[in-house]
């Protein structure tokens, strides 16, 4: 297994960190990995799921968001700016003669995900892991007052809390995927955890229902939301991996 540095320009003029996971073999598709909201490309789900898939073939490049973990910028300013960043991603991979054919989103990255994809030729598949279908979701877990982001409004997902600014808030309640799932045109693979206490179950049935074949569902019986435990981080990416066969070259 090789990992290897993936550094790019947002459309903002900052520098993104992304890792390129590679396995031994041949690669036969390019994929990336969304994170998490209050994640970062290090998180075990993004770790794991990227890491399995590029041991089957699948490279993946698993990046920061903007303001997150080793990316420059600042984060928090609504599903847009996520969009762009995966939009970035994709040109820089697509310039280094790596375009990506599927994209993975996980949580709210999954949202971003399926947002992203219309703007993106050469991705034939998209695979959502417990994500929210509208963005606003987040705000569900929102409180004013904390010290340590001031003026900002935070959330708290897992151990960690974020602050949103109002570009955040207003991007997020304008939000309606509704029709951009329905015209997606593109192969999609919606998993979820029924038991998932941050993202409900109900979140994956709006996106299938919305979206249009070709479609799938699978349900990822008894894991979390955050996907902590390793063998839950291998069932996806061996779903992953056997449903994208069929559409990616």
């Amino acid at each position: 297994m090789a990992t290897t540095n993936f550094t790019f320009e947002s459309a903002r003029g900052h520098s993104l960190s992304g890792a390129l996971e590679s396995g031994s073999g041949s690669v036969r598709a390019y994929a990336l990995f969304a994170h998490c909201f209050s994640c970062s490309k290090t998180s075990l789900a993004a770790v794991r799921v990227s890491r399995a898939l590029a041991g089957r073939g699948v490279a993946v490049l698993r990046f920061d968001f903007s303001g997150m973990g080793q990316s420059e910028g600042e984060f928090g300013n609504g599903l847009s700016a996520d969009v762009q960043d995966i939009n970035a991603a994709c040109r820089a991979m697509e310039a280094d003669g790596k375009a990506v054919q599927l994209l993975i989103g996980h949580s709210f990255g999954g949202a971003a995900v399926l947002e992203a994809a219309h703007d993106l030729s050469t991705v034939r598949a998209v695979a959502t892991i417990g994500a929210p279908f509208q963005a606003a979701h987040v705000l569900k877990h929102a409180s004013r007052g904390e010290p340590e982001v001031s003026d900002r409004l935070a959330v708290t997902v897992g151990d960690k809390t974020v602050g949103l600014s109002e570009t955040f808030v207003a991007d997020a309640e304008r939000h309606d995927p509704s029709m951009r799932i329905a015209n997606l045109r593109k192969a999609l693979l919606v998993l979820h955890s029924p038991i998932d206490s941050v993202v409900s179950v109900e979140n994956a049935g709006q996106i299938f229902l919305a979206a249009r074949h070709p479609k799938s569902f699978i349900s990822l019986n008894q894991a979390d939301h955050l996907l902590l435990k390793a063998a839950d981080a291998d069932y996806v990416a061996s779903c992953i991996d056997t449903w994208a066969t069929r559409y990616l070259g």
